[in-house]
């Protein structure tokens, strides 16, 4: 089983995350933060990589690192999930549609982080949500999984179904990297011989 637990303690958060790379779209997911609570279940739904993410976090100072940690937990916890790589697609891509949205999503489990982010928002927040912080939240998994990801909004004017749009693209992607080719076997997808670096 493909599967990972990570905690982490500090003064501004205490987090508990659990992901099965191998798992159904199940999830469990409580940051405080509703619409963060929302996209994370988007994500965990269309990946199927099982899912839970509990955060204590200071919000009472802001949601930045609430925000933040999500991702750096959720990130570190998807690559001790994926060992070595071995036998991973690697690479995912997708289209994502909604309704007048269209958003283009591609990425790579490379091992050297990058984000290239190409969108943005009309609106300070969304419920609850400062716009700023998805951002953010992107550069922080991608840093912590290893992930070289590009988002582009291709075109939009709904703020809540660009930004759906995103991260249900970022889980359609993810689920083709992360998925287990049979005819590579244990190799890893890599002419190195090693991803990263």
């Amino acid at each position: 089983m493909r599967t990972a637990q990570i905690s982490r303690k500090t003064q501004e958060t205490d987090i508990a995350v659990e992901v099965n790379l191998d798992g159904t779209g199940a999830y469990d997911v409580s940051t405080g933060i509703g619409f963060l609570d929302h996209m994370i279940e988007q994500f965990s739904r269309h990946s199927l990589i099982d899912l839970v993410c509990r955060i204590d976090g200071d919000l009472h100072v802001d949601q930045h690192h609430t925000v933040e940690d999500s991702a750096i937990a959720i990130g570190q916890a998807i690559l001790q999930a994926l060992g070595e790589k071995a036998g991973i697609g690697r690479y995912g891509s997708a289209y994502s549609p909604m309704d007048e949205t269209l958003v283009r999503v591609a990425l790579d489990i490379s091992g050297r982080p990058y984000l290239v982010w190409r969108a943005g928002f009309t609106q300070p927040r969304l419920g609850e949500m400062d716009t700023e912080l998805f951002e953010h939240w992107f550069h922080s998994i991608a840093q912590a999984a290893g992930i070289t990801l590009h988002i582009d909004v291709l075109y939009g004017l709904n703020n809540h179904h660009i930004c759906e749009g995103i991260f249900k693209g970022f889980a359609r992607s993810m689920r083709q990297a992360v998925s287990l080719d049979p005819r590579k076997g244990d190799a890893i997808p890599s002419t190195k011989g090693q991803l990263g670096g």
